[in-house]
């Protein structure tokens, strides 16, 4: 394996995601925070992660749960001070945990002092760093429709009629103009300051939104409202690759940095761009088997019937396409995915630690760099909510707007978005069985804590062989710090044939095979002699038992 001082040092490592607000409340306000975090890190290493994702703690007005930013060298106060992400630094450093921030460039808050600059004179210089248009006859200056909002992506100026401003997600999140090249170095000066800090590198947000079709035409219509999607005129669009490049350059190159990009819209014959030897990212997340559940990631109402066989192919297909010019992040959760279990599981009562521990086995050995999303490894599951006022998460009224528009009942519509949710992932993590699952001691936290099975939390799974966690606790320890290393980190994927459609395998390098059964059916299966390393059953036999998962390594 390549050395620390590598381009490629970040292939080593396994990351795990933090939603502050959620993760530990410090201060016993509601609300997760910075002091939190930092107390629980010995957790996170006793885990066997490597590297820590901090969703947004910069200064927001929280329209989009700190995805609309305010100031980009500013911590919300809500999430504490500085001083206490540089304590979050100096702990994780000591525990040698790396710290990546989530970077959000496409769009700002409309609170920043840019966009607030903006709107009070339109003679500024920051009218420029974001992008203002001429309506027609009292409309937008075309159809297209916002990814937030059932509604356009665009918004009327106050006091200046007939102008309006572009923002791909919530009118309360402004795109800033990259075409203007004052603003892009303002953006390159934020992100080398926080690299200077000691951060690793970053996860990159809605990257491949930057670039926008210049002529701002409107498109065929696609819904009801007569609008379009935006993404067709703004997701990865001819010329984001100039963008894309002077921004490493000017970066994250120089500093070595890992950079993980949510690059939505990116065809399998563009990876080579965007991850190969010189690639903007060191890494992308693949959406096309993340979203198999619904035929848009943004219309979550337009819902699939996928099959396992559906799945493994889509796993393949994503595996083998990243592996002929870079390298993966591979997720099954994130704050923007419901939990894994209640979306890949679909019978109820495998909704458990079989299940849990077959979907850890089957994300986890694959090529790239595993991605834990906080809960997950305790096999957390959706909330469930009665009503559409119960949901915190805009996306969630936005969608269940659209499903009514589109003829869809109220049952049906809440059914849709409580699969869906981003709520689900965004609930308060359960630490002990005590007061909001000792998230903190009795203020009421900020978002209701989804209802868990029995035992399902930190404390009694840390202290179970057999439990969820530890499964996880071992999925890091074979990858990093045993004899099959050098399969999980650099063997080529290879998808097998179990020739039976509900079982995925594959293998990776030469020694180990992984075959999981994703089904509530059992299935013959033919399996290789050898070493059995994990088993989310008690033994094997001649069939794959229900949701059954091995990990074999082949003499």
């Amino acid at each position: 394996m390549t050395n620390e001082t590598s381009r490629t040092w970040w292939q080593q490592e396994i990351f795990y995601q933090i939603y502050p607000a959620s993760f530990k409340d410090g201060n016993n306000d509601g609300i997760g925070d910075l002091p939190g975090i930092t107390a629980e890190l010995p957790k996170l290493k006793e885990l066997g992660i490597t590297t820590i994702w901090l969703s947004p703690v910069y200064k927001s007005p929280m329209v989009d749960n700190g995805y609309d930013i305010a100031d980009y060298q500013a911590i919300d106060p809500r999430f504490g001070t500085m001083a206490d992400f540089d304590q979050l630094m100096a702990t994780a450093k000591d525990l040698g945990i790396k710290v990546v921030m989530d970077l959000v460039v496409n769009h700002t808050s409309d609170q920043h002092r840019w966009f607030q600059a903006a709107l009070k004179d339109p003679a500024s210089p920051y009218r420029d760093f974001y992008i203002f248009r001429q309506g027609h006859d009292g409309q937008p200056p075309n159809n297209w429709r916002s990814n937030f909002g059932a509604g356009s992506s665009w918004t009327a100026v106050p006091g200046e009629p007939s102008t309006y401003y572009h923002h791909v997600f919530s009118p309360q999140q402004p795109d800033l103009n990259w075409e203007n090249p004052k603003l892009r170095q303002a953006i390159y000066s934020m992100i080398n300051w926080w690299l200077a800090k000691g951060l690793a590198g970053f996860r990159v947000d809605a990257i491949t939104f930057i670039k926008k079709d210049q002529d701002f035409a409107s498109i065929t219509p696609d819904g009801s409202d007569v609008l379009g999607k935006v993404k067709r005129k703004t997701e990865n669009r001819p010329g984001l690759d100039q963008f894309l490049k002077e921004l490493n350059a000017a970066t994250f190159k120089p500093a070595n940095a890992v950079t993980i990009g949510e690059a939505s819209g990116v065809a399998y014959d563009q990876l080579g761009d965007f991850i190969g030897e010189n690639g903007y990212f060191s890494m992308i997340f693949d959406f096309h088997y993340a979203d198999i559940d619904v035929a848009s990631g943004s219309e979550w109402f337009k819902q699939t019937n996928w099959t396992p066989k559906m799945l493994g192919e889509a796993i393949a297909k994503s595996q083998l396409a990243i592996q002929k010019v870079g390298w993966g992040a591979n997720f099954l959760e994130n704050h923007d995915q419901p939990r894994s279990l209640s979306k890949y599981i679909r019978e109820p009562q495998y909704r458990n630690a079989i299940g849990a521990k077959a979907l850890a086995l089957l994300y986890f050995g694959l090529r790239g760099c595993p991605f834990i999303y906080q809960g997950q490894e305790l096999g957390m599951v959706n909330a469930v909510r009665t009503n559409i006022d119960q949901f915190n998460d805009l996306s969630a009224h936005d969608n269940y707007r659209r499903a009514l528009a589109e003829g869809y009942s109220e049952d049906v519509a809440l059914i849709c978005v409580n699969r869906r949710s981003r709520d689900n992932a965004r609930t308060p993590y359960p630490w002990d069985d005590s007061q909001n699952g000792g998230f903190n001691a009795g203020h009421e936290p900020w978002l209701p804590l989804a209802k868990q099975a029995a035992g399902v939390n930190w404390q009694a799974e840390h202290d179970d062989p057999n439990s969820v966690w530890t499964f996880y606790q071992t999925l890091c320890r074979l990858r990093n710090a045993s004899p099959l290393r050098a399969d999980l980190i650099e063997g080529d994927f290879a998808p097998l044939d179990a020739h039976n459609d509900n079982v995925i395998a594959y293998a990776r390098g030469q020694h180990v095979q992984i075959f999981v059964n994703l089904s509530s059916k059992s299935a013959a299966v033919d399996l290789p002699a050898g070493h059995v390393w994990l088993n989310n059953y008690p033994d094997v036999g001649t069939s794959l038992q229900p949701y059954q998962a091995i990990l074999i390594e082949v003499k």
